[in-house]
């Protein structure tokens, strides 16, 4: 963990999600907990992966991926110390078995993050502009439920999210920058199909 209470490697933070012997489902709450409760892009990234990964098509997962996303940011913003989220949120299960399918999916991509993230360009990770991609990262997820129906499309967009948590999180500020590019380049894709429909 850094000064501010985030993990600094990606694998130990998903290692640390893996379900223990015995346990058959964990709740949101439960890797809220393994994540801490001070670790905001954390719990930002968490959710913003399981939706990249196959995880992404179980019904429900991307609205639940949303408001845990966008009540984290919030609290972000507005600069509180500690995560809190109302109780119809972290009694939320997904089981075991899936979530370490997901895990396993998630490793080879997660290792190679941590082999090329260090610090760079910081400015872009610590007030103020950092305020800039939790905005994005807002804005990027409040349509997610009703994307629903096309789990792909809310998979690109946890991607853009990924990108920029990363980025916060282990205050490498080419992650921030790659976020934002994909985000642009998903904005014209939209506007492009837009153009074709109408």
């Amino acid at each position: 963990m850094d000064a501010g209470g985030e993990p600094r490697k990606l694998g130990a933070l998903l290692e640390g999600l893996r379900p223990k012997p015995g346990e058959d489902w964990l709740s949101v709450g439960d890797m809220l907990d393994r994540v801490g409760r001070r670790s905001f892009m954390a719990a930002v990234l968490v959710p913003a992966l399981i939706l990249v990964s196959p995880l992404s098509a179980i019904p429900g997962s991307p609205t639940v991926g949303m408001l845990l996303i966008v009540a984290v940011t919030v609290q972000a913003v507005l600069g509180r110390r500690q995560l809190w989220l109302p109780g119809f949120v972290t009694r939320r299960r997904v089981r075991a078995s899936r979530l370490d399918k997901a895990l396993d999916w998630l490793a080879g991509p997660v290792a190679w993050v941590d082999r090329h993230t260090r610090n760079r360009l910081r400015l872009l990770t610590q007030p103020p502009l950092d305020r800039i991609p939790l905005l994005l990262i807002l804005c990027l997820a409040l349509p997610w439920p009703v994307l629903e129906p096309l789990p792909m499309v809310t998979s690109i967009g946890a991607f853009a999210v990924s990108l920029l948590a990363v980025g916060l999180m282990l205050k490498d500020g080419l992650f921030v920058v790659l976020g934002y590019a994909f985000t642009g380049l998903l904005a014209l894709g939209l506007l492009a199909l837009w153009h074709e429909l109408v």
